[in-house]
Protein backbone atom coordinates (compact mmCIF):
# COMPACT_ATOMS: atom_id res chain seq x y z
CA UNK A 1 0.00 0.00 0.00
CA UNK A 2 1.57 3.42 -0.74
CA UNK A 3 1.52 6.19 1.97
CA UNK A 4 -0.04 9.11 -0.29
CA UNK A 5 2.13 11.19 2.13
CA UNK A 6 1.07 14.32 0.15
CA UNK A 7 -2.62 14.16 0.65
CA UNK A 8 -2.06 12.65 4.26
CA UNK A 9 0.18 15.45 5.44
CA UNK A 10 -2.56 17.64 4.11
CA UNK A 11 -4.92 15.92 6.28
CA UNK A 12 -2.53 16.01 9.30
CA UNK A 13 -2.11 19.16 8.84
CA UNK A 14 -5.97 20.18 9.46
CA UNK A 15 -6.66 18.21 11.85
CA UNK A 16 -8.66 19.05 14.66
CA UNK A 17 -9.18 22.32 13.24
CA UNK A 18 -12.63 23.38 12.60
CA UNK A 19 -13.05 23.22 9.21
CA UNK A 20 -14.96 20.55 7.23
CA UNK A 21 -12.48 17.97 5.10
CA UNK A 22 -13.89 17.92 1.78
CA UNK A 23 -11.59 14.90 -0.24
CA UNK A 24 -12.93 14.96 -3.96
CA UNK A 25 -11.56 12.81 -6.98
CA UNK A 26 -12.44 10.08 -9.33
CA UNK A 27 -13.66 6.54 -8.72
CA UNK A 28 -11.24 4.61 -7.38
CA UNK A 29 -8.22 7.12 -7.05
CA UNK A 30 -7.59 5.66 -3.71
CA UNK A 31 -9.97 8.09 -1.32
CA UNK A 32 -11.24 5.38 0.54
CA UNK A 33 -7.72 4.15 1.31
CA UNK A 34 -6.38 7.30 2.08
CA UNK A 35 -8.97 7.62 5.05
CA UNK A 36 -7.72 3.90 6.02
CA UNK A 37 -4.67 5.47 6.51
CA UNK A 38 -5.13 8.42 8.17
CA UNK A 39 -7.28 6.65 11.24
CA UNK A 40 -4.23 4.31 10.99
CA UNK A 41 -2.14 7.73 11.99
CA UNK A 42 -4.76 9.15 14.23
CA UNK A 43 -4.43 5.53 16.09
CA UNK A 44 -0.96 5.59 16.49
CA UNK A 45 -1.18 9.56 18.64
CA UNK A 46 -3.63 7.33 20.74
CA UNK A 47 -7.12 8.08 19.41
CA UNK A 48 -9.09 5.41 20.60
CA UNK A 49 -11.75 3.37 18.15
CA UNK A 50 -14.96 4.75 20.15
CA UNK A 51 -13.61 7.93 18.85
CA UNK A 52 -13.79 7.03 15.33
CA UNK A 53 -17.04 6.86 13.31
CA UNK A 54 -16.26 5.55 9.51
CA UNK A 55 -19.83 4.73 7.03
CA UNK A 56 -18.84 4.02 3.25
CA UNK A 57 -21.81 4.76 1.91
CA UNK A 58 -21.26 2.33 -1.01
CA UNK A 59 -21.23 -0.43 1.29
CA UNK A 60 -24.97 -2.42 1.52
CA UNK A 61 -24.92 -2.33 5.04
CA UNK A 62 -24.76 1.43 5.64
CA UNK A 63 -27.88 1.64 3.17
CA UNK A 64 -30.43 2.98 5.87
CA UNK A 65 -28.54 5.88 6.58
CA UNK A 66 -28.91 7.29 2.74
CA UNK A 67 -31.61 9.45 4.57
CA UNK A 68 -29.74 12.67 6.02
CA UNK A 69 -31.83 12.26 9.10
CA UNK A 70 -30.86 8.67 10.00
CA UNK A 71 -27.53 9.23 9.24
CA UNK A 72 -27.51 12.68 11.83
CA UNK A 73 -29.19 10.83 14.34
CA UNK A 74 -27.03 7.81 13.83
CA UNK A 75 -23.55 9.90 13.76
CA UNK A 76 -25.18 12.29 16.87
CA UNK A 77 -25.62 8.85 19.13
CA UNK A 78 -22.24 7.93 18.74
CA UNK A 79 -20.56 10.88 19.60
CA UNK A 80 -17.52 10.24 22.06
CA UNK A 81 -18.68 12.47 25.41
CA UNK A 82 -15.37 14.16 26.29
CA UNK A 83 -13.01 13.46 23.68
CA UNK A 84 -13.15 14.45 20.19
CA UNK A 85 -14.83 12.31 17.63
CA UNK A 86 -13.50 11.69 14.15
CA UNK A 87 -16.16 11.32 11.77
CA UNK A 88 -15.31 9.60 8.24
CA UNK A 89 -18.61 10.21 5.61
CA UNK A 90 -17.20 8.15 2.35
CA UNK A 91 -19.22 8.53 -1.27
CA UNK A 92 -20.95 11.17 0.90
CA UNK A 93 -22.88 12.30 -2.25
CA UNK A 94 -24.90 8.84 -2.24
CA UNK A 95 -26.76 10.70 0.40
CA UNK A 96 -29.40 12.88 -0.50
CA UNK A 97 -29.80 16.61 1.06
CA UNK A 98 -26.35 15.34 2.86
CA UNK A 99 -25.28 18.79 3.39
CA UNK A 100 -28.37 19.50 5.83
CA UNK A 101 -26.56 16.83 7.96
CA UNK A 102 -22.74 17.40 7.61
CA UNK A 103 -24.13 21.23 8.20
CA UNK A 104 -25.77 20.02 11.95
CA UNK A 105 -22.95 17.69 13.23
CA UNK A 106 -20.48 20.25 12.31
CA UNK A 107 -21.44 23.16 14.55
CA UNK A 108 -21.18 20.57 17.44
CA UNK A 109 -18.61 20.67 19.81
CA UNK A 110 -15.37 18.26 19.87
CA UNK A 111 -16.52 16.62 16.21
CA UNK A 112 -13.53 16.62 13.40
CA UNK A 113 -15.63 15.94 10.03
CA UNK A 114 -13.94 14.74 6.62
CA UNK A 115 -16.14 13.29 3.58
CA UNK A 116 -15.12 12.28 0.18
CA UNK A 117 -16.85 12.64 -2.82
CA UNK A 118 -16.34 11.79 -6.63
CA UNK A 119 -18.46 14.45 -8.07
CA UNK A 120 -17.39 18.61 -8.24
CA UNK A 121 -20.95 19.15 -7.25
CA UNK A 122 -19.98 18.30 -3.66
CA UNK A 123 -18.76 21.60 -3.26
CA UNK A 124 -21.72 23.27 -5.86
CA UNK A 125 -24.82 24.98 -4.75
CA UNK A 126 -25.97 24.63 -1.30
CA UNK A 127 -22.97 22.57 0.44
CA UNK A 128 -21.07 25.65 -0.32
CA UNK A 129 -23.94 27.97 0.56
CA UNK A 130 -23.70 26.43 3.81
CA UNK A 131 -20.36 25.80 4.43
CA UNK A 132 -18.78 29.08 2.68
CA UNK A 133 -15.67 29.38 4.16
CA UNK A 134 -16.02 26.59 6.82
CA UNK A 135 -14.54 23.86 4.52
CA UNK A 136 -11.15 22.71 2.81
CA UNK A 137 -10.60 21.02 -0.37
CA UNK A 138 -8.17 18.13 -1.02
CA UNK A 139 -8.48 17.04 -4.65
CA UNK A 140 -7.20 13.62 -5.03
CA UNK A 141 -5.59 12.25 -8.22
CA UNK A 142 -4.29 8.62 -9.34
CA UNK A 143 -1.02 7.47 -8.46
CA UNK A 144 1.87 10.21 -9.55
CA UNK A 145 5.00 8.34 -11.46
CA UNK A 146 7.08 8.16 -8.25
CA UNK A 147 3.97 6.46 -6.11
CA UNK A 148 3.60 4.08 -9.46
CA UNK A 149 7.24 2.90 -9.30
CA UNK A 150 6.83 2.61 -5.33
CA UNK A 151 4.33 0.04 -5.76
CA UNK A 152 6.20 -1.75 -8.26
CA UNK A 153 9.56 -1.45 -6.30
CA UNK A 154 12.22 -2.78 -8.99
CA UNK A 155 12.54 -2.24 -12.75
CA UNK A 156 14.11 -0.22 -15.01
CA UNK A 157 12.11 2.94 -14.73
CA UNK A 158 12.13 3.96 -18.58
CA UNK A 159 10.47 0.37 -18.97
CA UNK A 160 7.84 1.65 -16.08
CA UNK A 161 7.00 4.85 -17.39
CA UNK A 162 5.93 3.01 -20.44
CA UNK A 163 4.19 0.89 -18.62
CA UNK A 164 2.46 3.94 -16.55
CA UNK A 165 2.01 5.95 -19.76
CA UNK A 166 -0.16 2.58 -21.17
CA UNK A 167 -2.00 2.14 -18.14
CA UNK A 168 -2.12 4.68 -16.49
CA UNK A 169 -2.27 5.11 -12.25
CA UNK A 170 -5.46 3.93 -10.83
CA UNK A 171 -4.31 1.84 -7.53
CA UNK A 172 -5.97 -1.30 -8.25
CA UNK A 173 -4.15 -1.34 -11.71
CA UNK A 174 -1.08 -1.21 -11.03
CA UNK A 175 -1.53 -4.45 -9.52
CA UNK A 176 -2.78 -6.26 -12.57
CA UNK A 177 0.34 -6.13 -13.98
CA UNK A 178 0.57 -6.21 -18.50
CA UNK A 179 -2.50 -8.75 -18.06
CA UNK A 180 -4.14 -5.96 -20.99
CA UNK A 181 -7.35 -8.28 -20.55
CA UNK A 182 -7.67 -7.41 -17.41
CA UNK A 183 -6.63 -4.21 -17.03
CA UNK A 184 -9.21 -3.24 -19.80
CA UNK A 185 -11.73 -5.20 -18.05
CA UNK A 186 -11.77 -2.97 -14.90
CA UNK A 187 -10.52 -0.01 -16.47
CA UNK A 188 -14.34 -0.23 -18.66
CA UNK A 189 -16.06 -1.64 -15.08
CA UNK A 190 -14.98 2.02 -13.88
CA UNK A 191 -15.33 4.08 -16.76
CA UNK A 192 -19.05 2.53 -17.55
CA UNK A 193 -19.74 2.87 -13.44
CA UNK A 194 -18.63 7.08 -14.02
CA UNK A 195 -20.82 7.92 -16.93
CA UNK A 196 -23.99 5.87 -15.39
CA UNK A 197 -23.94 6.51 -11.63
CA UNK A 198 -23.16 10.43 -12.11
CA UNK A 199 -25.55 10.65 -14.88
CA UNK A 200 -28.77 9.19 -12.49
CA UNK A 201 -27.38 11.47 -9.58
CA UNK A 202 -27.02 14.26 -12.45
CA UNK A 203 -31.02 13.59 -13.50
CA UNK A 204 -31.48 13.52 -9.55
CA UNK A 205 -30.04 16.93 -9.14
CA UNK A 206 -32.34 18.43 -11.85
CA UNK A 207 -34.70 17.58 -9.55
CA UNK A 208 -34.02 20.55 -7.46
CA UNK A 209 -31.96 22.30 -9.42
CA UNK A 210 -33.17 24.30 -12.04
CA UNK A 211 -29.43 25.29 -13.39
CA UNK A 212 -28.87 21.52 -14.09
CA UNK A 213 -30.58 20.37 -17.21
CA UNK A 214 -30.85 17.00 -17.85
CA UNK A 215 -28.02 14.57 -19.88
CA UNK A 216 -29.60 11.34 -21.16
CA UNK A 217 -28.09 10.38 -24.31
CA UNK A 218 -25.37 8.09 -23.18
CA UNK A 219 -24.50 7.40 -26.22
CA UNK A 220 -24.18 11.58 -27.30
CA UNK A 221 -22.34 11.56 -23.69
CA UNK A 222 -19.44 8.62 -24.79
CA UNK A 223 -19.16 10.24 -28.61
CA UNK A 224 -18.30 13.56 -26.73
CA UNK A 225 -15.79 12.11 -24.19
CA UNK A 226 -14.18 10.36 -26.76
CA UNK A 227 -13.58 13.53 -28.68
CA UNK A 228 -12.33 15.26 -25.62
CA UNK A 229 -9.59 11.90 -24.88
CA UNK A 230 -8.65 12.34 -28.52
CA UNK A 231 -7.76 16.23 -28.40
CA UNK A 232 -5.40 16.09 -25.28
CA UNK A 233 -2.92 19.34 -26.24
CA UNK A 234 -4.94 20.43 -28.39
CA UNK A 235 -7.31 23.75 -28.05
CA UNK A 236 -11.04 23.26 -27.95
CA UNK A 237 -14.21 25.14 -28.06
CA UNK A 238 -17.83 24.06 -27.30
CA UNK A 239 -18.34 25.38 -31.22
CA UNK A 240 -15.55 22.76 -32.41
CA UNK A 241 -17.16 19.65 -30.35
CA UNK A 242 -20.35 20.73 -31.70
CA UNK A 243 -19.41 20.98 -34.99
CA UNK A 244 -17.74 17.45 -34.86
CA UNK A 245 -20.87 15.84 -33.59
CA UNK A 246 -22.99 17.23 -36.45
CA UNK A 247 -20.06 16.42 -38.86
CA UNK A 248 -20.53 12.72 -37.31
CA UNK A 249 -24.00 12.43 -38.48
CA UNK A 250 -26.02 13.52 -35.47
CA UNK A 251 -26.82 17.73 -35.48
CA UNK A 252 -26.48 19.15 -31.81
CA UNK A 253 -26.47 22.47 -30.34
CA UNK A 254 -23.95 24.04 -28.57
CA UNK A 255 -25.68 24.61 -25.37
CA UNK A 256 -26.39 20.81 -25.17
CA UNK A 257 -22.87 20.08 -25.66
CA UNK A 258 -22.23 22.09 -23.12
CA UNK A 259 -23.87 20.89 -20.72
CA UNK A 260 -22.61 17.34 -21.79
CA UNK A 261 -19.11 18.34 -21.37
CA UNK A 262 -19.89 19.30 -17.70
CA UNK A 263 -21.39 15.67 -16.63
CA UNK A 264 -17.97 14.60 -18.14
CA UNK A 265 -16.14 17.54 -15.87
CA UNK A 266 -18.33 16.61 -12.87
CA UNK A 267 -17.00 12.81 -12.06
CA UNK A 268 -13.23 14.17 -12.26
CA UNK A 269 -12.40 12.70 -15.92
CA UNK A 270 -11.41 15.80 -17.44
CA UNK A 271 -9.98 18.91 -16.32
CA UNK A 272 -10.30 22.43 -18.09
CA UNK A 273 -6.89 24.69 -18.46
CA UNK A 274 -7.74 27.76 -19.07
CA UNK A 275 -5.11 29.74 -21.69
CA UNK A 276 -3.39 32.76 -20.28
CA UNK A 277 -1.88 35.44 -21.87
CA UNK A 278 1.85 35.77 -20.58
CA UNK A 279 2.46 39.40 -21.49
CA UNK A 280 -1.21 40.76 -20.85
CA UNK A 281 -1.46 39.19 -17.49
CA UNK A 282 -5.24 38.04 -18.16
CA UNK A 283 -7.15 34.21 -18.68
CA UNK A 284 -8.46 34.19 -21.95
CA UNK A 285 -12.05 32.96 -21.95
CA UNK A 286 -11.57 30.90 -25.46
CA UNK A 287 -9.91 28.05 -26.56
CA UNK A 288 -9.38 25.98 -23.53
CA UNK A 289 -7.63 22.30 -23.77
CA UNK A 290 -9.05 19.71 -21.39
CA UNK A 291 -6.61 16.59 -19.97
CA UNK A 292 -8.05 13.24 -18.72
CA UNK A 293 -7.04 12.08 -15.11
CA UNK A 294 -5.82 8.97 -16.42
CA UNK A 295 -4.01 7.75 -19.28
CA UNK A 296 -5.21 4.17 -18.84
CA UNK A 297 -8.67 5.41 -19.60
CA UNK A 298 -7.53 7.23 -22.52
CA UNK A 299 -6.27 4.07 -23.83
CA UNK A 300 -9.47 2.22 -23.10
CA UNK A 301 -11.84 5.24 -24.75
CA UNK A 302 -9.14 4.93 -28.20
CA UNK A 303 -8.84 1.23 -28.07
CA UNK A 304 -6.54 0.43 -30.97
CA UNK A 305 -5.93 4.22 -32.46
CA UNK A 306 -2.65 5.55 -32.74
CA UNK A 307 -2.38 9.30 -30.87
CA UNK A 308 0.68 11.74 -30.21
CA UNK A 309 3.34 10.90 -27.71
CA UNK A 310 3.92 14.04 -27.03
CA UNK A 311 0.53 14.87 -26.32
CA UNK A 312 0.33 11.95 -23.86
CA UNK A 313 3.36 12.99 -22.05
CA UNK A 314 1.71 16.64 -21.51
CA UNK A 315 -0.82 15.00 -20.23
CA UNK A 316 1.12 13.69 -17.90
CA UNK A 317 3.34 16.53 -16.94
CA UNK A 318 -0.33 18.35 -16.64
CA UNK A 319 -1.27 16.51 -13.37
CA UNK A 320 2.04 16.34 -11.58
CA UNK A 321 1.91 19.76 -11.91
CA UNK A 322 -1.26 19.83 -10.30
CA UNK A 323 0.01 17.25 -7.24
CA UNK A 324 2.81 20.24 -6.96
CA UNK A 325 0.45 22.50 -5.74
CA UNK A 326 0.23 24.51 -8.76
CA UNK A 327 -2.79 26.19 -11.11
CA UNK A 328 -1.35 25.10 -14.23
CA UNK A 329 -2.72 27.68 -17.37
CA UNK A 330 -2.02 27.35 -21.14
CA UNK A 331 0.42 30.36 -22.25
CA UNK A 332 0.23 32.92 -24.72
CA UNK A 333 2.66 34.70 -26.06
CA UNK A 334 1.76 36.84 -29.21
CA UNK A 335 1.54 34.09 -31.93
CA UNK A 336 2.99 31.65 -30.06
CA UNK A 337 1.77 29.25 -27.19
CA UNK A 338 3.93 27.99 -23.68
CA UNK A 339 2.47 24.50 -22.59
CA UNK A 340 2.31 25.41 -18.97
CA UNK A 341 2.37 28.18 -16.66
CA UNK A 342 2.55 27.31 -13.60
CA UNK A 343 2.15 29.36 -10.40
CA UNK A 344 2.10 29.09 -6.64
CA UNK A 345 2.43 32.12 -4.29
CA UNK A 346 4.85 34.62 -6.01
CA UNK A 347 6.21 31.95 -7.67
CA UNK A 348 5.88 31.09 -11.64
CA UNK A 349 7.48 28.68 -13.56
CA UNK A 350 7.15 27.97 -17.75
CA UNK A 351 6.96 25.03 -18.86
CA UNK A 352 7.60 22.97 -22.49
CA UNK A 353 6.99 19.51 -22.86
CA UNK A 354 7.79 17.28 -26.06
CA UNK A 355 8.69 13.80 -26.61
CA UNK A 356 11.83 14.72 -28.10
CA UNK A 357 14.11 17.51 -28.40
CA UNK A 358 16.60 15.88 -31.35
CA UNK A 359 15.73 17.49 -34.43
CA UNK A 360 16.23 20.79 -34.76
CA UNK A 361 13.50 22.73 -35.66
CA UNK A 362 11.45 20.81 -33.40
CA UNK A 363 14.80 22.47 -30.79
CA UNK A 364 13.89 25.59 -31.83
CA UNK A 365 9.76 25.37 -32.07
CA UNK A 366 10.06 24.56 -28.43
CA UNK A 367 12.68 27.30 -27.24
CA UNK A 368 11.05 30.37 -29.39
CA UNK A 369 8.34 30.69 -27.27
CA UNK A 370 10.46 30.43 -23.86
CA UNK A 371 13.04 33.34 -25.27
CA UNK A 372 10.46 35.44 -26.50
CA UNK A 373 9.32 36.00 -22.44
CA UNK A 374 11.34 38.76 -20.47
CA UNK A 375 11.07 38.04 -17.13
CA UNK A 376 12.79 36.42 -14.89
CA UNK A 377 11.03 33.40 -13.92
CA UNK A 378 12.51 29.73 -14.42
CA UNK A 379 11.93 28.58 -17.75
CA UNK A 380 11.68 24.33 -18.77
CA UNK A 381 11.85 21.99 -21.30
CA UNK A 382 10.48 18.64 -20.49
CA UNK A 383 11.53 15.97 -22.56
CA UNK A 384 11.72 11.94 -23.32
CA UNK A 385 15.17 12.34 -24.71
CA UNK A 386 18.07 11.95 -23.17
CA UNK A 387 20.61 13.77 -25.94
CA UNK A 388 18.96 17.16 -25.41
CA UNK A 389 19.59 18.05 -21.50
CA UNK A 390 21.24 20.82 -20.09
CA UNK A 391 21.10 24.49 -19.73
CA UNK A 392 20.31 26.87 -23.43
CA UNK A 393 20.30 30.58 -22.38
CA UNK A 394 18.98 30.10 -19.23
CA UNK A 395 16.39 27.69 -20.29
CA UNK A 396 16.34 24.32 -18.52
CA UNK A 397 16.08 20.99 -20.78
CA UNK A 398 15.44 18.11 -18.64
CA UNK A 399 14.49 14.21 -19.04
CA UNK A 400 10.58 13.57 -18.42
CA UNK A 401 11.33 10.60 -16.29
CA UNK A 402 14.18 12.52 -14.29
CA UNK A 403 11.76 15.49 -13.28
CA UNK A 404 8.82 13.13 -12.35
CA UNK A 405 10.71 10.89 -9.67
CA UNK A 406 12.66 14.05 -8.40
CA UNK A 407 10.62 16.97 -6.84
Amino acid sequence: MVQRNEYLDQLKKWKDEQVIKVITGIRRCGKSTLLELYQDYLKSLGVTDDQIISINFEELEYEELLDYKALYNYVKERLHKTKTTYVFLDEIQQVENFQKAVDSLYVKKNIDVYITGSNAYLLSGELATLLSGRYVEINMLPLSFAEFCQLKADGDKDALFAEYMKNGGLPYVTTLGNDSDKVDTYLEGIYNTIIVKDVEERQKRKETDPNKRKVTDIALLKNISKFLASSIGSPISVKSIADYVTSSGRKTSQNTVDDYVQALVEPYIFYPAERYDVLGKQLLKKNQKMYIVDLGLRRHLLARQKYDLGFSLENIIYFELLRRGYSVNIGKVGVTEIDFVARKNDDVLYYQVTASMVEESTFEREMAPLKSITDNYPKIVITLDRFTLGNYEGIEVVNAVDWLLNK
